[in-house]
């Protein structure tokens, strides 16, 4: 009797990292626009409505740039950077450091630097996870913890940018430490799915604007 297949390990999957307050900012926005742009569509005389569908096709994706696109996708051999109008593909050979200062940025080893839009820098968070860091030391100045202290609880302090940042540290040196040979090329495309529609709306605007 033959023992059963064991089943294939699954792979490695991506880690994502987005804003939240992007997501939730960017939803709002489409709708408060598609709200005033169809009431102008619909109300409007002359070349309202046009101007109205122009303005809309423009502003819409611009939108959808700025707060839903940005993400950063992360596995073991390579780092997906999708920022408004460029998407990065990095493999982490390729990857000199990733910090966050005022934003958080990627640096390649010739020099190359990206920004990680899906992970904003907040100077207000950073302050405050500071200040709770601040906080303990003062009450427990010798460090000591309890046995209900979580090990990773100084990770947990800093903020959301310095915490993605370090994960993404932690992979890079991953794959430094394999040494192994990367099977990913690595590449800029321009979203142009975002960059047309919303230079044909620009252009239409304008146009209406000049014969209106």
């Amino acid at each position: 009797m033959t023992s059963p297949t064991p089943p294939a390990e699954p792979a490695h999957a991506d880690r994502t990292y987005r804003s939240g307050a992007g997501l939730v900012s960017g939803a709002l926005l489409i709708l408060l626009v598609g709200w005033i742009g169809g009431d102008a569509v619909v109300q409007g005389k002359g070349w309202v409505p046009w101007m109205a569908l122009a303005a809309l096709l423009m502003v819409i994706p611009l939108i959808v740039a700025f707060t839903l696109r940005p993400a950063v996708f992360a596995d073991k051999e390579r780092l997906r950077i999708r920022n408004p109008f460029r998407t990065v593909v990095l493999p982490w050979t390729d990857v000199s450091t990733v910090r966050a200062a005022y934003s958080s940025e990627v640096f390649t080893h010739s020099g190359e630097k990206y920004q990680l839009w899906a992970v904003p820098v907040s100077l207000r968070e950073r302050k405050r996870a500071a200040r709770k860091a601040g906080q303990q030391a003062h009450d427990d100045p010798y460090g000591r913890t309890s046995v209900h202290a979580d090990v990773r609880d100084s990770q947990a302090r800093a903020a959301a940018a310095d915490r993605t940042v370090e994960d993404l540290r932690e992979l890079a040196e991953g794959a430094t430490a394999r040494k192994e040979p990367s099977t990913v090329t690595a590449s800029v495309r321009w979203a142009y799915e975002v960059i047309a529609p919303a230079a044909v709306g620009a252009v239409l605007l304008v146009v209406l604007l000049a014969i209106g």
